[in-house]
């Protein structure tokens, strides 16, 4: 096989095998297929499009290229076929401004019988990655090696990493060339991506929370149900069972926006407290992970445990003790750079809130990146103080701005958010649910 006839292949809307891809993938890796050859792989998958063989296909190549995370059982055997002891179970969300749901949800989780060996990303333009808020926490460590990951699942339940450069490798090397050349937003490109990572980490069973809205990857519901649908079919045809919570995402998860801010509260909702919509959004994902591996039999037994464990401080404890195997220094709540308000400038109810106005007031301010080498600052961050729906009157606070020298930002946020003289409906936080037995 030539790359070149293969590219050609799915340039004119011809579908290529399981064996084609996997050469293209291969040879990517090797060096044997070029960057530019990839480049124009990836252009045609995203005018194109993929099948659903095709997709699966892609991700299972990218799976292959790299290392898998061995399951062991209670005594740290190694399971070469069928489950451990406990069923491994994760969630992974596309992405928005104020999403602190995996800190909470992995300890959480593990507090009822699950394994959650959880590997995250950092964040890049408006979306705050895990790794950067647990990394604001002092000492931290997002690196484990496969000895320091088993531990942590049988002592603690949990663990929440970074990919090692071994986890899926031509998923990082795709990825670099999708950035420059405009398919990042590919549905097949975006579901083998997500997936091959999650394959790797010998999972049973996989929640999505796929965000829709302004703040999120997908602006609309359509395209969200759609990347909902392709992860779904796609981890079906590769032996993950996976379930997909379409989520609202016009306006941030929570108060806090930002990396020690998003800590904070975090630990406030792990206690009990904090933001309702945080902790509901957690407890719903939660619950289905657990109802998908058949640790309860109903959703809502499911809930009642769940918000038991927030409320009782266990599940606080259990998050306290995956920060410390993981170095971390806990010692309360995390420091904050100084605040300056930001008033409402009219009486109403919130109508609108602009999120990547204030996704890029954080990058800029320094808690964020553009580029993957940029140095992030923990400290700064917003408290949105109001959601859509609420009334507000003129000169309330609804925002304050966490910086060193927040400049601008003060006077630019003013208009941040729309109000309305008439009542607003509140958004509701779960839109859809995607299941396998929905797909075709």
């Amino acid at each position: 096989m030539l790359p070149a006839t293969l590219l050609a292949k799915k340039r004119d809307g011809g579908e290529l095998a399981w064996d084609e891809i996997r050469f293209l993938i291969d040879g990517f890796v090797a060096g044997r297929v070029t960057d530019y050859q990839m480049s124009a792989f990836a252009m045609a998958v995203a005018i194109r499009g993929m099948t659903p063989n095709e997709t699966a296909a892609l991700t299972l190549a990218m799976l292959d290229s790299g290392e898998r995370l061995e399951v062991v059982d209670s005594h740290g055997e190694v399971v070469k076929h069928g489950r451990g002891d406990r069923p491994r179970v994760d969630k992974h969300s596309t992405g928005g401004l104020g999403d602190k749901v995996s800190l909470i949800l992995a300890p959480l989780m593990a507090c009822h019988g699950v394994h959650v060996p959880m590997i995250s990303g950092r964040g890049l333009g408006l979306s705050g990655g895990t790794l950067d808020k647990l990394e604001a926490i002092p000492g931290f460590r997002v690196q484990l090696d496969q000895a320091e990951r088993q531990r942590m699942l049988r002592e603690i339940g949990c663990f929440i990493v970074g990919a090692s450069s071994r986890v899926a490798p031509a998923d990082r090397q795709l990825y670099a060339l999708r950035d420059v050349t405009g398919t990042v937003e590919s549905i097949p490109l975006i579901t083998a991506s997500i997936l091959s990572k999650k394959c790797a980490a010998s999972l049973d069973r996989l929640v999505m929370d796929v965000k829709v809205g302004s703040a999120a990857f997908m602006k609309t519901f359509d395209s969200a149900k759609g990347l909902a649908e392709s992860l779904v079919r796609t981890g079906r045809r590769l032996g993950l069972g996976t379930t997909a919570l379409l989520t609202d995402m016009d306006q941030p998860l929570g108060e806090a926006v930002g990396n020690a801010i998003e800590v904070n509260e975090s630990l406030d909702v792990l206690r009990g407290e904090g933001p309702q919509e945080v902790a509901e959004l957690t407890v719903e994902l939660a619950a289905q992970g657990l109802v998908d591996v058949g640790i309860f039999a109903t959703l809502e037994g499911a809930r009642q445990k769940l918000w038991q464990s927030l409320r009782d401080g266990s599940a606080a404890e259990r998050f306290e003790k995956m920060v410390a195997a993981q170095g971390g220094r806990l010692a309360g709540r995390l420091a904050l750079a100084p605040a300056t308000t930001v008033c409402a400038s009219r009486s109403g109810y919130v109508a609108a809130i602009d999120c990547e106005l204030l996704g890029r007031c954080v990058v800029e301010l320094g808690g964020g990146r553009t580029r993957a080498d940029d140095r992030v600052d923990p400290s700064v961050g917003l408290r949105v103080r109001v959601r859509i729906g609420e009334s507000v009157d003129r000169g309330d606070r609804w925002l304050d701005i966490h910086a060193r020298d927040a400049g601008h930002w003060p006077k630019t946020l003013e208009g941040a958010i729309k109000v309305a003289d008439d009542l607003v409906p509140p958004h509701r936080l779960v839109i859809d649910r995607v299941t396998a037995d929905a797909i075709i």
